[in-house]
């Protein structure tokens, strides 16, 4: 494996971001708008790395009726700036599907269609990113007993090539969720590889499914794999009596304000802990109320016709999956009688949600210079930037694994394009360009003109 490294001359980033999904395309696109407005010395310098091959967003999961939960205007742009040629609406326009939209009275869009207009929107600053690129670590660079610089280390293929940059803005989204004591297989799957998988089952005619989780996803992957195998009896579990609605009235969506995360990083640690009580059924294990009508619809006209295929088993949870090379056994317990069924089924899905990945497991030794609060929780300022011992010079930013700092609504696509700016106004506040660049910058200028 060959590697590359940086020498003291070669070019230094004002900014690397690991990871392209829709919170650094956001960024991306507010740093190019930044940067068109401004002289080129006061433009940042930015560059993208992307371990996949192209731009996905929970691919797995664009099931063709599935629908957004947040308004179109909660884009990549919007909140921040209205004018921007990067919103949803722009994007419908060159589409010519402008009209269309607005006579469909939907503040919602397909998952499918808001899928393609973040492609569209990557694909608009794809100069800034590196597709196929692993960030596989960052090491510090110290001068005089600070840490000036990070040197980002990405893998692509068999080769490496070392990054140099002032700051990082660390957005690698979320891990699949497996619950302790289970494990993926051919037939145990988790939510987030659902379409692809599916795939596989073409020609095959399963006879049975068993889906695990009470949240919208697994709500939908109830009414997708019943709809997709009519000849299949697709058996729901979860511990409650049934899907519990998300709380989306008006008041309730406040929470999703960009005030909301102002009032919560300023608040006491007990009342976070009270919001998050009060207003986790807005996001967290629920279900839009037309989906769980559209499940019961379905479940009494079956019981009705005597072709009962829909089964919740509620009240109940997975206690066991024995995996065969043709077949997998679910032990379902009952959590009242402590009752165990075992249910042969051809597949196992776990819509069991996700798990933030440890936003500075790529930092090797700079990770021991940020600091943590009494929790070992990752202190986060309000500029969503990483608290740092006082000689890190460099800014490490964060979009995502900020809940505990900054709200529910801090990581969700919903504040995306004000976070970004956020971020971008901290980056030119703390003037991105250390005086030694600049000093360096000089003199680089006074030999070309010699030269």
């Amino acid at each position: 494996m060959s590697r590359v490294p940086p020498g003291d001359a070669a070019p230094v980033h004002d900014l690397i971001g690991i990871g392209f999904g829709p919170s650094n395309v956001a960024m991306a696109i507010a740093l190019g708008e930044h940067n068109a407005r401004v002289d080129r010395q006061e433009a940042i310098t930015a560059h993208f790395f992307e371990q996949q091959p192209r731009f996905g967003w929970h691919r797995g999961m664009l099931i063709d009726d599935a629908t957004m939960q947040v308004s179109f205007l909660k884009d990549l742009v919007t909140l921040r700036n209205p004018a921007s040629e990067f919103s949803f609406l722009c994007y419908l326009k060159s589409k010519g599907r402008l009209i269309d939209f607005i006579n469909h009275k939907n503040l919602f869009p397909l998952r499918v269609e808001f899928h393609d207009y973040f492609e569209w929107a990557a694909a608009k600053v794809e100069d800034m990113v590196s597709y196929g690129h692993e960030v596989v670590g960052v090491a510090p660079v110290v001068r005089d007993g600070a840490v000036e610089y990070l040197d980002v280390t990405v893998r692509s293929g068999e080769s490496l090539s070392v990054h140099r940059a002032r700051n990082l803005v660390i957005g690698t989204g979320l891990r699949p969720l497996i619950p302790d004591g289970m494990e993926r297989g051919d037939r145990v799957w988790h939510n987030s590889e659902l379409l692809a998988r599916v795939a596989e089952l073409d020609g095959t005619a399963p006879s049975r499914f068993v889906v695990v989780g009470a949240g919208q996803s697994a709500a939908e992957n109830v009414a997708y794999l019943h709809r997709h195998f009519p000849a299949a009896e697709v058996c729901a579990v979860f511990s409650r009596y049934g899907y519990s609605p998300a709380d989306d009235s008006a008041f309730a969506n406040r929470i999703f304000d960009p005030g909301a995360v102002d009032e919560y990083f300023a608040a006491p640690e007990d009342v976070k802990r009270r919001l998050m009580d009060y207003h986790g059924n807005t996001n967290y294990s629920v279900v839009d109320i037309d989906l769980i009508d559209d499940l019961y619809r379905q479940s009494y006209q079956e019981k009705v016709l005597g072709t009962e295929r829909l089964r919740f088993l509620n009240v109940s949870r997975l206690v066991d999956v024995e995996e065969t090379p043709t077949a997998v056994r679910a032990t379902v317990k009952s959590l009242v009688t402590g009752e165990e069924t075992p249910l042969d089924a051809d597949v196992v899905v776990f819509a069991t949600g996700y798990r933030q990945a440890d936003p500075l497991g790529l930092l090797g030794e700079v990770a021991d210079r940020c600091l943590r609060d009494g929790e070992g929780r990752v202190r986060v300022e309000r500029d969503y930037r990483v608290a740092t011992d006082p000689e890190v010079r460099c800014g490490i930013y964060l979009q995502g694994g900020t809940e505990h700092t900054h709200g529910i609504t801090s990581s969700l696509l919903s504040n995306t394009a004000i976070r970004v700016g956020e971020i971008l106004d901290s980056l030119l506040g703390r003037s991105v360009k250390s005086a030694a660049d600049e000093a360096r910058t000089v003199a680089d200028g006074i030999g070309s003109a010699a030269r």
